[in-house]
């Protein structure tokens, strides 16, 4: 089992979903943050003065799925989130122990 977890811009949110719905993907957890990367935040102007914004607006998706759907779900994520313009995103995939479903008891990729 693997967490894969896809920091991406919010207007990409339902595109991504949709993508990950179509996979058999039955749930998943989106977090908004805040950060930056190569782009290194931008300049706006807000009544007529210009300010600095380090930090730029993302979300955060995470989905808990089983080893052998990895790769399908990056594919559907780099599908569905890529505009082509810097700050896009990325993903990161982590090595998930153990799950447990609480309501019934069931483990690893059957609590999935």
């Amino acid at each position: 089992m693997k967490i894969v977890m896809a920091v991406i811009k919010p207007f990409k949110l339902d595109e991504v979903r949709d993508a990950l719905t179509a996979l058999g993907v039955h749930g998943l957890t989106v977090t908004e943050v805040k950060g930056y990367g190569r782009q290194k935040g931008h300049t706006e102007i807000y009544r007529g003065a210009e300010y600095a914004v380090s930090f730029l607006p993302k979300l955060k998706i995470e989905v808990a799925v089983a080893s052998d759907l990895v790769p399908s779900v990056i594919d559907a994520i780099i599908a569905s989130a890529r505009t082509g313009q810097i700050g896009d995103g990325k993903i990161f995939v982590l090595s998930l122990e153990k799950a447990v479903r609480i309501r019934t008891g069931e483990t690893d990729v059957d609590a999935l």
